[in-house]
């Protein structure tokens, strides 16, 4: 449906990257475009409000998550988990590559990515691949903090999330329906 395909980053340290992915996705579900969210780091048993909407099946957008177990705070400690985490990664990225040049989606959403490159878990050179290779018709948007300035250079649009005041700071935890 895209005429021309451009690379979108949401970044920072705010909160927001994946909504404004998910909101994104809905619009172009809307004008009819297909749509596919990979979702990095987040597998499925990490219970997502978004992706409990998705299943009902009233949009048609396609996701997709690694089937690894990660936990945030223990597995950079695990040499193994990191290893395993950067195959899959890779495994992901190189069919991402190829949904891309073959166009099977209009729009590819690469949730976490962007983190994952910033803590070495994703390779910088595949994601430039997946860019460069894809059809020019496609969109890419990648999520997560830490963009490079490198993968900021790839993009054409570069939106950096900026916590300003977040309710985490006075100790409310994270609420169903709201934060995840």
């Amino acid at each position: 449906m895209l005429d021309r395909g451009l690379v979108q980053i949401y970044t920072g340290d705010g909160k927001g990257k994946t909504t404004a992915a998910f909101g994104l996705a809905l619009r172009a579900a809307g004008q009819g475009n297909k749509v596919l969210i990979y979702q990095f780091l987040k597998p499925p048993p990490v219970d997502t409000g978004e992706r409990f909407a998705l299943q009902l099946g009233a949009v048609r957008i396609r996701v997709e998550t690694l089937d690894q177990r990660w936990d945030m705070d223990e597995s950079f400690k695990d040499e193994q988990a990191l290893v395993r985490m950067r195959a899959a990664i890779s495994d992901a990225v190189e069919r991402i590559a190829q949904t891309a040049e073959k166009r099977f989606y209009d729009v590819l959403i690469l949730d976490e990515i962007v983190f994952c490159l910033s803590k070495g878990l994703a390779d910088i050179a595949q994601i430039k691949h997946v860019i460069d290779r894809r059809d020019p018709r496609v969109e890419i948007v990648m999520t997560g903090r830490g963009a490079s300035q490198e993968l900021k250079e790839m993009a054409d649009l570069v939106t950096e999330m900026k916590c300003v005041k977040h309710p985490f700071d006075k100790g409310v935890a994270a609420r169903r329906g709201i934060e995840f």
